[in-house]
């Protein structure tokens, strides 16, 4: 007789994510177990509880799910999870603190189904921010020549550091976008724009994507006014509006979402998933080729 499939919750809030319960129990687990306020030092008797309760031929039937509004805190439980393992004592674990590798992963390919983004110039306003450095890392997977955008270039820089050293083969660049002038410089010969930015903040107004002349795509992931880019609108899903394909926030969260429900699911496939952007991002890939 099969076990029932508990997804074990590790949100690092003071509150676990009720966003993230309800989309687990979507997926139908037979339990939900929240724990909040999870510190690293704490995951290793909790990971022990999960593992050590089930034999190595039930253990695909425990996953366990990293969320939480703090994506480094996140990276660390993370961690913190996957260093409990050895042998065939392990559980499949999923990261998507604050949304940030769903988010990310619905971006690029809305993106990817308007441009090859092979050798593609891809600018990522806000691109030092939790999500924006996972549009980076995604876009740069996928062989575009990454322009990383902060009001800081050296934060940027430092991002392009990262994203070398988790992938030598990316090609990435930081560019300051402090000045209007230099998001309007950031932008040429662009043909993918993606904003990642905070809520409520302004990234690229109007009149400068009006001017971009080689941007095809325009992708907002702020669902809160004032818009990250100028003239769109939250639900835009390949909305043509002044000859650039664009979507807003709301647009890209269908295909979020489905992503998401798609990876808790991938989690009982066996107990050795390690979900991270990469891996969320192909299970995007799999539900666009479906």
């Amino acid at each position: 007789m099969s076990k029932p499939r508990i997804l074990v919750q590790f949100d690092s809030d003071p509150h676990a994510s009720l966003f993230d319960a309800v989309v687990g129990v979507d997926c139908q687990v037979d339990h939900l177990l929240q724990y909040s306020s999870v510190q690293r030092e704490q995951v290793r008797d909790l990971v022990h509880g999960a593992m050590f309760t089930r034999g190595p031929g039930d253990l695909h039937n425990t996953a366990i799910f990293v969320g939480g509004s703090d994506v480094a805190a996140g990276e660390k439980l993370l961690q913190a999870v996957t260093d409990c393992f050895f042998g065939p004592m392990r559980v499949s674990v999923m990261l998507d603190a604050s949304g940030a590798n769903t988010t990310a992963a619905a971006a690029v390919l809305a993106a990817a189904r308007h441009v090859n983004l092979a050798d593609a110039e891809a600018l990522v306003l806000a691109g030092t921010g939790p999500v924006g450095q996972r549009v980076a890392r995604l876009l740069a997977l996928g062989g575009a020549n990454v322009r990383v955008a902060s009001r800081s270039k050296e934060k940027a820089e430092s991002v392009c550091r990262r994203l070398r050293d988790q992938n030598h083969e990316a090609q990435v660049t930081g560019w300051s976008t402090a000045s209007p002038a230099e998001t309007a410089e950031a932008l040429r010969g662009a043909s993918v724009v993606i904003a990642a930015g905070a809520a409520g903040v302004e990234l690229l107004p109007e009149e400068t994507l009006r001017g971009a002349r080689d941007v095809r795509v325009a992708i907002d992931l702020n669902a809160v006014p004032p818009l990250g880019i100028g003239g769109s609108n939250v639900m835009d899903a390949a909305v043509e509006r002044h000859g650039v394909v664009c979507y807003g926030a709301i647009g890209v969260g269908g295909t979020k979402m489905k992503i998401h429900k798609a990876a808790i699911k991938k989690l009982f496939s066996g107990n050795d998933q390690v979900l991270d952007a990469e891996e969320i991002y192909a299970v995007g890939q799999e539900l666009e080729d479906a």
